[in-house]
């Protein structure tokens, strides 16, 4: 007996040993996992703050959405980086304010109505993921340019199965101005069915195809519901109707592609599971902006939709899971924009972030050794066509509480404080001139920064060189 003392002290040091040679020292409570998780970063398009059952929605059920926030974290104050799509894509796949990318407007076909062409020097996340050893896909919306140099595969991704352009005419046809823009890598291909259900099963296919491979990949699924035109699968709106008689015509079709979306990511999200890859996946979704307000869109309590730079046009949806790193049912206040899932990934994936970019990881918050991000102002811009903004520029800005905001080039600035005013009913611009001013200087050296990228491509001849 009075060896045992000894012996359990010899086992102690042993088991010591052991654990400091398999458990590395990145291990420790709040770093990445030292096994490269997969990366499954989930968009859709034009989605309001408040369509998804989780986020309060009482006439639409989200049942994959909310499992995968009871599964992991919710922000309760997420942004996007613009209130359309391009710019918010740009920031999203470069960690930078998307006008320090040449695109701070929508890319289109017609080159008198395109407002935006992403920087041939801007790096992609998926070059960032490269070195780390990661298969990067895109499946679905790409939107960040129609031909060469600015198409997916020349931009890193090693896959690409879905459509270039801004919207679909038509969800079954697939057409935009009667053009096909749906791709495999660099060949035209055609599809048969709803688009959700195209990119759902192209996104399955590649999930299964990757599941025997040892190296971690990278997918990246941009569905392009619910924008316009709002056409739900005929048997989701049957049964929508079935189920909420009452309900607006306009409100109920929204809600159908809404909750077909919905059940393809569900599809998604099991065929993680059945292919064994859900224990190690980083799932992260999103929406590239507010919803329409004019189709029925839901933002929650906030002012404005889409196109705004109200709130109601920039709050979105965010929600992050990552089995056995991420608390189960977490919610984070953290103020945060589309922008910092670049670092976020880049973070996640043990690699390098490029030199410059205004996107700060939430890596510490998702694992809960942290309680905040660094102080930082929150930009926002847009510049536009049509005979609202005719081809000028508009902006808001947060400090603080305090957020700056001109909804159109045409109008004089409003100021809102955020915590006492929330909805942003009471302009202080006049009261609180300094205030004002304080604010405008900012966002007039970011206009400065953004003034030296060129935002259209080159004239014939010229090298197109931005930073």
């Amino acid at each position: 007996m009075n060896h045992v003392p000894v012996l359990l002290r010899k086992i102690l040091v042993v088991a010591t040993a052991l654990a400091a040679l398999v458990v590395p020292e990145d291990c420790a409570a709040g770093a990445p996992d030292p096994v490269r998780p997969n990366l499954l970063l989930i968009l859709a398009d034009d989605l309001g703050f408040g369509d998804v059952g989780c986020q309060g929605a009482t006439d639409l059920r989200t049942p994959h959405l909310d499992q995968l926030a009871a599964e992991g974290m919710r922000f309760a104050n997420f942004y996007a980086n613009c209130t359309v799509c391009s710019p918010t894509r740009a920031a999203l796949m470069t960690g930078r304010y998307p006008d320090l990318v040449g695109v701070p407007g929508v890319i289109r076909t017609h080159a008198d109505d395109s407002w935006g062409w992403l920087a041939p020097g801007a790096v992609l996340l998926p070059q960032v993921l490269k070195p780390a050893g990661y298969h990067s896909a895109l499946v679905g919306k790409w939107h960040l340019g129609l031909e060469s140099p600015n198409l997916p595969n020349a931009r890193g991704f090693d896959h690409f199965h879905g459509f270039l352009g801004d919207m679909m005419d038509d969800y079954n046809t697939h057409l935009r101005h009667g053009r096909n823009y749906l791709r495999l890598d660099s060949e035209v291909v055609e599809a048969q069915g709803h688009a959700t259900d195209v990119f759902t099963d192209w996104a399955i296919e590649y999930l299964r195809d990757r599941s025997d491979q040892s190296e971690p990949f990278f997918l990246y699924l941009a569905y392009n519901a619910p924008h316009t035109p709002i056409q739900p699968r005929p048997d989701w709106l049957a049964r929508v109707q079935a189920r909420e008689p009452e309900l607006d015509p306009g409100r109920a079709r929204l809600v159908a592609l809404i909750e077909h979306l919905d059940d393809g990511i569900g599809r998604v999200l099991a065929a993680l599971e059945e292919n064994g890859q859900a224990g190690r996946t980083l799932v992260l979704f999103t929406s590239d902006n507010g919803g329409q307000l004019s189709v029925g869109a839901n933002n929650g309590r906030w002012r404005g939709g889409k196109q705004d730079l109200y709130e109601g046009g920039l709050r979105v949806p965010m929600i992050a899971r990552w089995p056995g790193r991420i608390a189960p049912g977490s919610e984070s206040p953290v103020m945060a924009l589309t922008m910092d899932l670049f670092a976020t990934c880049a973070e996640a994936a043990g690699t390098a972030v490029p030199g410059e970019i205004e996107g700060v990881s939430l890596i510490p918050i998702l694992l809960g050794g942290g309680s905040g991000l660094p102080s930082r102002d929150f930009v926002w811009m847009r510049r536009e066509g049509n005979p609202r903004y005719q081809g000028r520029d508009y902006f808001a800005l947060r400090r603080g509480d305090w957020k700056l905001v001109q909804n159109t080039p045409f109008e004089p600035w409003q100021l809102f404080n955020l915590v006492e005013d929330p909805g942003e009913e009471r302009d202080r611009a006049a009261a609180e001139a300094g205030v004002r001013w304080d604010l405008t200087r900012i966002l007039m050296r970011h206009i400065q920064r953004a003034g030296t990228v060129p935002w259209q491509p080159p004239a014939p001849g010229g090298t197109g060189d931005q930073e």
